[in-house]
């Protein structure tokens, strides 16, 4: 193995649980609950393609809502919650691990360059990152692989020499059809969500080391072959 590629939301910065948790308290305001069922449609992508949680309270309110207002101070209050985010705890020394085992690190990402560039550089690990591809330079977001091919291309190397690092269903379904090795490595939304995809499943960078995780994987790909 030659290179990590790291998702970004949910594995380098837990957007997906203040994402979550913003809609459901958005739900509470108004009588009404946000399953984790319900928002698992959109863990993973970008946006509200299958499951458009403003539309469905819409909907389910009785009552007159002032809709512009609402939505204005939930996106707020999530921008504000973001914006205090530290890194997921063991995502920094794994960066730090990857380099020292000279493997190129780089991002694939279905957000938006502005995004993901904003808060790498505010965390200040843009720079550790031989690549960042993102969702808008690519023609579709995850499951699609597009991103993590344009990933593997910036790095010049074919997926047999990477793996991946992902957090949810759509983005270990990106990495396997890109034909990259792939870890699952829950957050407190996806970790009770189906990411049986994936190669192999680790509760937290935290727990376990890069050097570990390439010695299982030879090991997986040797039994493979």
């Amino acid at each position: 193995m030659d290179a990590v590629i790291f998702d970004f939301d949910g594995l380098i910065l837990d957007t997906e649980t203040a994402s979550y948790e913003c809609w459901r308290e958005t739900y509470a305001e108004h009588g009404l609950d946000l399953t984790l069922e319900q928002w698992a449609a959109n863990i993973g992508g970008n946006g509200y393609h299958e499951f458009h949680p403003f539309e469905t309270l819409e909907r389910a309110c009785t009552h007159v809502v002032d809709w512009e207002t609402v939505h204005a101070r939930r996106r707020a209050r999530y921008h504000e919650r973001v914006h205090q985010l530290e890194c997921i705890p063991g995502v920094r020394g794994a960066i730090v691990e990857a380099r020292k085992l000279g493997l190129k690190t780089a991002v694939a990402s279905s957000s938006d360059c502005n995004w993901v560039h904003g808060h790498l550089k505010r965390l200040q690990l843009f720079s550790a990152f031989d690549a960042v591809r993102c969702g808008d330079q690519v023609h579709a977001i995850k499951p699609d692989p597009a991103v993590y091919q344009a990933a593997l291309t910036a790095l010049n190397l074919p997926a047999a020499r990477a793996f991946a690092l992902e957090d949810s269903a759509k983005g270990v379904a990106a990495a396997k059809a890109a034909g990259l090795y792939c870890i699952a490595v829950a957050n407190p939304v996806t970790r009770n969500l189906d990411l049986s995809q994936a190669d192999r499943l680790v509760d937290s960078l935290r727990e376990v080391s890069i050097r570990v995780l390439l010695e299982d994987m030879r090991g997986d790909l040797a039994d493979a072959i």
